[in-house]
């Protein structure tokens, strides 16, 4: 029997035309992008989510409904505010999520990444932490997922460094990073929210408008900017997954 074979990242990358494809997805709504990634995805597609305000999840299964789940994976970095992890369990229950959860290595709570790595890893080596926490557990699940082509919830308001992010990228391993939101705002990530009803981390309601881990996460006062309260008091703007 002849077994089919999904084609490697990276010629797959090589066989669009990305120029045009951004062009085109420009005027395009996040969920005809959504529906072009599952038609051109048939295998090898996933979602990262860090379950803040999972509108792409939302989009997937209650609007666009694939035939098959699509893997959604999530960072257990083990320094989650527990209102993030209640909000992976609400979101993972109404949505029936394929859920892939990966943490770093060696390590299954705080208490025993601390004792591995040290106390207050953050604090003495921020790029080591996030290294062990988020960059190499999201590698390891790109692999053991066999993802070709992945889907983010970044927005191009978010940051100075993202707003040039193209709809359709490739990441540093020839994968194809699908941002179906680069155009909204935050106010329209909010309007559909509202709109539609989204699970969304409760921490929002209290000042916190950029959710990452307790230790390096600050609510944010008004005027600053949505980003103003992760990493406060430093130049840092990413973990390091998306760079």
């Amino acid at each position: 029997m002849v077994q089919c074979m999904t084609p490697p990242a990276g010629a797959i990358a090589d066989s669009l035309d990305l120029d045009a494809l951004n062009q085109q997805f420009e005027t395009a709504t996040p969920q005809q992008i959504i529906r072009w990634a599952l038609r051109t995805f048939p295998q090898g597609l996933a979602q990262t989510n860090a379950f803040s305000i999972p509108v792409t999840i939302h989009m997937l299964y209650e609007e666009v409904q694939p035939e098959q789940p699509i893997p959604v994976i999530f960072l257990d970095t083990l320094h989650h505010f527990a209102e993030t992890l209640a909000t992976v369990e609400r979101a993972r229950q109404r949505y029936h999520l394929d859920l892939h959860v990966y943490q770093a290595q060696g390590a299954n709570s705080r208490e025993a990444f601390a004792a591995r790595y040290g106390d207050e890893l953050w604090r003495r080596d921020i790029e080591r932490f996030h290294y062990l926490t988020k960059v190499e557990p999201l590698q390891r699940a790109l692999q053991d997922v066999e993802v070709i082509a992945w889907i983010t919830g970044r927005r191009r308001d978010q940051s100075e460094a993202r707003r040039a992010m193209p709809i359709i990228e490739v990441d540093s391993d020839r994968r194809l990073k699908i941002n179906p939101l680069a155009n909204w705002t935050r106010k329209d990530l909010w309007r559909y929210v509202f709109q539609h009803d989204v699970v969304y981390n409760p921490l929002h309601d209290r000042g916190y408008t950029s959710i990452g881990d307790e230790p390096l996460t600050t609510p944010v006062q008004p005027g600053e900017h949505e980003r103003a309260g992760r990493w406060r008091g430093s130049a840092k703007t990413e973990c390091g997954i998306h760079v």
